[in-house]
């Protein structure tokens, strides 16, 4: 257990929220001793970085919960697999079978991937499988299941009795058409298993049977046991009452919706749940990421790139401001993730809990010394030609002759990182510059000088060559060019490594080699 004056002092978010949340819900949590947390996931596409994020999220705050107070405690994540599905999501094979099965709910269409029952399974398990990677500890609960099993029971015959009210609030929030043919129930189409979405004619409270107008028939259809589900903010509500949930964090976009099904959550009869809205995903071009479009970076992408620990990262800073997620976010966040595991040791208790490590390793980061960073061994990668990480730690070991892959479990996952996203990312946009006359001239003085050093010279030594030879052919007012050139002859990019460092690392001879390659 941390310090109580440290725990009730710090600003990190997970922190502040627990401490808010046993002060809302304090005589509620002491009444029945338990706190549930709950993240939700839509399955109409493949699962989804933002998904992840709730419950990495959550799951901090979880961790953090476990500094302050020994209670018992849980995470549902829920999978809203009994919606219909509305359209055919871009990133995934066989659509003509979903197009076909349009409308009905997701655990009723056959699986596009031929893996599993039905599309909505398909995806649960994808959820399921990458969640664990994480070791997130988590109860699964399927929408489907939990409708035609019962557990939904008694919680919509209270919504069938609390009707009109939930009604009052939920009719003023939609234009004149959608009243006047709107219902918290929908029916599952007995004939084609579609989700219908159509206007009540009658109900009778005591049975549980709606009579719905299907087109102009009447269909009658008891609201138990899965022939119906709700509506979704109606339905968010319901689980809130059913599961008794204290917590759930969503996306700033779902605010509106919070703020009703609350309401809802009253009417039924419990407080709801204390809320977290967070900041949506972008993509590259500022547009928010949608399972659909697939756009941004997918959850195998970004573990082809880098560790899980690196994502659980670039979770945790600044939940409530907006982020950009593509794939050129990655080595910068495996560098900061470096970083902060490099500060950690060297930190006072009161910064250690803002550190990000903190809380993607809950309290226990690892221990060990930063070799390198991530964009230092991406330019390895190119300079050397490495296509697997034997080649890699060779050069490696040339500058750091003493380190060996078992004592650095970090760089060496970082060495398969690198070449997967150099290979994917950085190779097919490299563009190599050919140097002008002149430019050839300042280029080939640089290896003549570089020719002329003692391998004993260090890093900084070397920069400072590399600087002065800059300054002495044509670069002494803008020594940015001078790199910029270098970058883009050497490494086809107009950024790069301290080239001091570099050259230390790959070897004088190697780079001289490397430069008079380039400029033949």
């Amino acid at each position: 257990m941390l310090d109580i004056n440290l725990i009730q002092s710090t600003s990190s978010w997970p922190f502040v929220e627990v401490r808010k949340l046993l002060k809302d819900r304090g005589e509620l949590i002491k009444k029945k001793n338990k706190i549930t947390f709950q993240t939700g996931y839509g399955p109409s596409g493949l699962p989804h970085i933002g998904t992840f994020g709730e419950v990495a999220r959550t799951t901090m705050m979880i961790n953090a919960l476990n500094h302050i107070q020994k209670i018992d405690h849980e995470l549902i994540t829920f999978s809203d697999d009994m919606d219909g599905l509305r359209k055919v999501p871009d990133n995934v094979p066989n659509g003509e079978v979903l197009k076909k099965n349009l409308g009905k709910p997701l655990t009723s269409i056959p699986d596009p991937f031929k893996k599993y029952n039905s599309f909505g399974e398909h995806n649960n398990e994808m959820l399921r499988e990458f969640l664990k990677k994480f070791n997130f500890k988590f109860i699964f609960k399927s929408s489907t299941e939990n409708y035609r099993k019962g557990v939904f029971n008694n919680s919509l015959s209270r919504v069938l009795e609390k009707y009109e009210e939930i009604m009052n609030i939920i009719l003023p929030t939609l234009r004149e058409e959608r009243r006047k043919t709107y219902c918290p129930f929908l029916p599952i189409c007995p004939k084609t298993g579609v989700v219908l979405e159509i206007p009540l004619l009658s109900m009778d409270k005591k049975s549980g049977k709606i009579i719905f107008d299907n087109k102009g028939e009447k269909l009658e259809v008891d609201i138990l046991n899965g022939n119906c589900k709700l509506q979704w903010k109606v339905d968010w509500a319901m689980r809130w009452f059913t599961f008794d949930v204290d917590f759930e964090m969503y996306g700033k976009d779902l605010t509106e919706s919070a703020i009703l099904s609350s309401k809802i959550c009253r009417i039924l009869g419990k407080h709801p749940p204390n809320g977290f809205a967070y900041e949506l995903f972008l993509d590259e071009k500022g547009e928010k990421i949608s399972k659909s479009k697939g756009n941004g970076i997918s959850i195998e992408q970004w573990l082809r790139y880098a560790s899980p620990e690196s994502l659980a990262m670039y979770m945790y800073p600044n939940p409530k401001r907006a982020k950009k997620l593509y794939s050129e976010v990655v080595p910068k966040t495996v560098d900061e993730y470096l970083s902060y595991v490099e500060k950690y040791p060297t930190q006072e208790k009161k910064e250690q809990l803002l550190n990000p490590v903190w809380h993607v390793h809950n309290g226990n980061p690892p221990k060990e010394k930063i070799v390198m960073p991530f964009s230092m061994l991406l330019n390895l990668v190119g300079s050397s030609n490495a296509k697997n990480k034997d080649i890699l730690w060779k050069f490696i070991n040339r500058f750091h002759k003493e380190i060996k892959p078992k004592d650095h479990k970090i760089l060496d996952g970082l060495t398969n990182y690198a070449i997967n996203y150099f290979k994917d990312k950085v190779e097919p946009k490299k563009n190599f510059k050919k140097p002008s006359v002149d430019e050839k001239k300042a280029l080939e003085k640089l290896i003549n000088k570089l020719k002329e050093i003692e391998k004993s010279l260090s890093p900084e030594e070397i920069q400072t060559l590399v600087y002065t030879v800059g300054k002495e052919n044509g670069y002494q007012k803008n020594l940015r060019d001078w790199f910029k050139l270098i970058y883009q002859v050497i490494f086809g990019e107009e950024n790069g490594p301290r080239m001091g460092f570099f050259i230390s690392f790959f070897g004088l001879k190697e780079t001289i080699e490397l430069i008079s390659n380039k400029i033949k």
